[in-house]
């Protein structure tokens, strides 16, 4: 079973995705609030892939994948940013980052596992 971690500042994003990737995608789920909680989920119990925020406070998403791309450990996982920002200059400049992907918010959730899956080819 694929194993996927959301890491979003807002409740109800995570809430939604993660009901939406478990009973759609029929994934195993794992959430986090923030940068450096999702960072330490990583280490404890490595996803297969990371679905991550790009406009969280404190540390954001692309400060987050910087530092996932970082460590030798984690570097190799594939990691799809959400996003609000719909600019093509800002999704060109995520992509150039190295992301596999981009979830443009607010997201269908019947659709975001199939979107997921399409992306990473699982």
């Amino acid at each position: 079973m694929k194993h996927i971690l959301i890491i979003d500042d807002e409740d109800d994003i995570r809430d939604v995705a993660q009901v939406a990737l478990e009973t759609i995608g029929g994934w195993r789920v794992s959430t986090a609030s923030n940068g450096p909680d999702g960072l330490a989920q990583i280490q404890l119990d490595p996803p297969d892939a990371v679905l991550l925020d790009v406009m969280m406070p404190d540390v954001d998403g692309v400060d987050v994948f910087k530092q996932i791309q970082q460590n030798p450990q984690t570097q190799h996982l594939p990691v799809l940013l959400m996003t609000a920002k719909t600019q093509a200059t800002d999704q060109q400049r995520f992509l150039k980052l190295g992301v596999m992907g981009i979830i443009t918010k607010p997201f269908k959730a019947m659709l975001l596992a199939d979107q997921i899956a399409k992306i990473l080819e699982w």
